[in-house]
């Protein structure tokens, strides 16, 4: 499992970045979400490496 949190709001980013911040389910900034870690989930978080931090 990865814990991962949305450190920067996506207003002013490109459309399918925050594409990709909702279809990990993020409503809000400082929202941390538990996701498996898989192949998918992976590529999600490299498109979008400047808005999250992965938590230990």
């Amino acid at each position: 499992m990865l814990k991962i949190k949305l450190i920067k709001s996506p207003i002013g980013t490109p459309l399918k970045h925050k594409r990709t911040v909702e279809a990990l389910g993020f409503k809000k900034t400082g929202q941390i979400l538990e996701k498996q870690d898989n192949p998918q989930i992976r590529g999600m978080i490299k498109k979008i490496d400047y808005m999250i931090e992965i938590l230990d």
